[in-house]
């Protein structure tokens, strides 16, 4: 397999998978959409170990196995990556042509084994440094892809873009990852809104994160109090979008517009996560993409 078929199959990786981001990397020129295609599609092997079916224990060894080869690209002395790997081909490739932060991916893999562990937040310090791992992480890991001039400025804020869209993220899947046996929300939270939510550890699809009215009430102030927080860090992330070339802005804008307009929705309607899952249609993603790519940000010029 030549590069260029690796970058192909790492491209109809992130079009079959990447259900919110591909609208954003479709938005970018050849070169940077073919390598941040490629970071994605290593993000989502990542992902799918931690999220799949196997025992905890192969999960971990599988999470492992993955840090090594991902290091093994930043190591000169490494032998090159199995030609049968069409992901890993890219990602070389990619390492070589961008100044991508190869390490970051470990951090991934830390969320994903805490994941696995069974971690759960004493506070909102605790849950960030989480989002951080799993969400800022790809944000530090694409914006080498996409350059800026200040990069020193940036890297804060993709860290803080990460986190906005993983907030975003959980409560959207308050429901589903309690019915996985996760919880997420910092404890501290949990008891300053009188909400009880226990992680099980173990899957029960019966069971419901707000079995009666008066804790769905409690929940749904709980959830207005993180939704607006979520919302501030967006405030925070989106100054990245003067900071990087017009294709790279309309990138993150389009990706980064497509969760804070699902966090409108869960806004407007936050009874409606516990009992299901909230989404936007392909036509919403779609548009909150073309108004991305139509009022592009030039370099050095803040969006009006």
């Amino acid at each position: 397999m030549d590069v260029a078929e690796a970058y192909q199959a790492c491209e109809e990786i992130t079009w079959s998978q990447a259900r919110n981001f591909a609208y954003g990397i479709r938005l970018l020129p050849a070169g940077k959409r073919q390598s941040l295609a490629a970071l994605y599609a290593f993000a989502r092997r990542i992902d799918d170990i931690g999220d799949g079916e196997m025992a905890a224990p192969d999960k971990l060894v599988a999470l492992e196995r993955a840090r090594s080869e991902v290091l093994s690209l930043a190591d000169p002395d490494a032998p090159a990556p199995s030609a049968d790997d069409p992901v890993l081909v890219a990602l070389a490739d990619t390492s070589r042509r961008f100044p991508v932060p190869l390490a970051a991916f470990g951090e991934l893999i830390d969320g994903c084994v805490a994941d696995t562990k069974g971690a759960t937040y004493t506070s909102f310090d605790d849950l960030r440094y989480y989002c951080r791992c799993v969400a800022g992480s790809v944000g530090r890991l694409s914006l080498g892809v996409f350059g800026s001039d200040d990069l020193q400025a940036a890297v804060p804020l993709a860290d803080s873009l990460g986190v906005a869209l993983q907030l975003t993220n959980i409560l959207r899947d308050i429901r589903e990852d309690y019915q996985n046996g996760r919880v997420y929300l910092p404890a501290e939270d949990l008891d300053r809104f009188g909400v009880t939510l226990k992680p099980s550890g173990e899957p029960d699809l019966t069971a419901e994160p707000a079995p009666d009215a008066v804790a769905e009430d409690r929940f749904v102030t709980l959830i207005e109090f993180e939704a607006a927080r979520a919302r501030d860090w967006y405030a925070t992330g989106l100054q990245l979008l003067p900071m990087l070339d017009a294709r790279s802005a309309a990138c993150t804008g389009a990706m980064a517009g497509i969760y804070r307009k699902l966090l409108d929705r869960i806004i407007a309607e936050p009874a409606a996560v516990l009992h299901g899952r909230l989404s936007l249609s392909p036509r919403e993603k779609a548009m909150v993409a073309v108004r991305s790519l139509a009022r592009p940000l030039l370099p050095g010029k803040k969006r009006p």
